[in-house]
């Protein structure tokens, strides 16, 4: 019987120190893109792809991610009182997105370390990985898009995005064989290649397919790139049991961990929005 992706995990327990000061003591994930912080578009797109349960990898103090989805009574009484009905629905529909687990990761151990604590959440099923920082623009839901990959080759898939040779080094490359349309199956990965060394120029973009099996792959793994346990190094030893395929999604990525790229994202996202977008082209225009 083939096996549907309803579980996703969220890594949401790094520092955000390219977000400094605004990071300090709010996590870089609860910082706002437009009208909603960044962790409400990953979540909201988890929910888009079937996923009924999920599980938010944090540090100590970041709490308010909880906040954030939990009810409000006395918010919900006001805003009632005040006829306020739009933000109402909206503040309402925080609760019954998902059910939303929280596990603390205690040190700052790498992307691979902080997945490791989702073994006793996923209980041995296939799950999502959305990393929390990142916000996928896509016709159908990125997310979505990997499930029904997995579901047709009930191995692990990993999104891809091309990017021009000169930054591929900044991510976790693929290299592989094309099988379909935006389909690869895995041959090598490379954590932040060496910059006259790029084998490819399809990275890792920021949202996977894992199967359980990657808890031990995980446990085999060796501190790699910035003395940290990898999760592309993790995967890249599942390949000598699984193998992994990558998808090239049709979409836009928006890498909100450094200040420029949050801006870009503000603007970007912004400018589509029916309620505030001419008004805000017409005044980008006069800058």
């Amino acid at each position: 019987m083939k096996k549907k992706i309803t579980k996703a995990v969220i890594p949401a327990a790094g520092f955000g120190t390219r977000l400094l000061p605004a990071t300090k003591a709010q996590p870089k994930e609860m910082l706002v893109v437009v009208d909603k912080p960044v962790i409400q578009y990953v979540v909201e797109e988890a929910v888009a792809s079937g996923i009924t349960d999920i599980l938010i990898i944090i540090s100590e103090g970041k709490e308010v991610l909880r906040e954030h989805f939990k009810q409000d009574l006395e918010l919900e009484h006001v805003l009632e009182q005040k006829g306020k009905s739009e933000e109402l629905n909206a503040i309402k529909s925080l609760n019954h997105l998902a059910n939303i687990h929280l596990e603390y990761q205690h040190e700052q151990k790498g992307l691979g370390d902080a997945i490791s604590y989702a073994e006793k959440f996923v209980n041995g099923e296939p799950f999502a990985v959305l990393l929390g920082d990142t916000i996928i623009e896509s016709e159908k839901s990125l997310t979505l898009q990997l499930s029904e990959v997995f579901e047709q080759y009930q191995n692990p898939v990993i999104a891809l995005q091309e990017v021009p040779l000169s930054i591929a080094h900044r991510y976790g490359v693929f290299v592989g064989e094309k099988i379909a349309e935006r389909l690869f199956k895995g041959k090598e990965l490379v954590e932040k290649p060496a910059k006259d060394n790029i084998p490819s120029n399809l990275v890792f973009a920021g949202r996977y397919v894992l199967t359980p099996e990657i808890f031990d792959a995980i446990r085999k793994t060796k501190l790699g790139v910035n003395n940290e346990i990898q999760l592309t190094d993790a995967i890249r030893i599942l390949m000598n049991e699984q193998s992994v395929y990558g998808l090239a999604f049709d979409g836009e990525r928006h890498d909100v961990g450094n200040k420029l790229d949050l801006i870009k994202t503000n603007l970007l996202l912004g400018l589509k929005r029916k309620d505030i977008g001419e008004e805000l082209k017409n005044w980008l225009k006069t800058i």
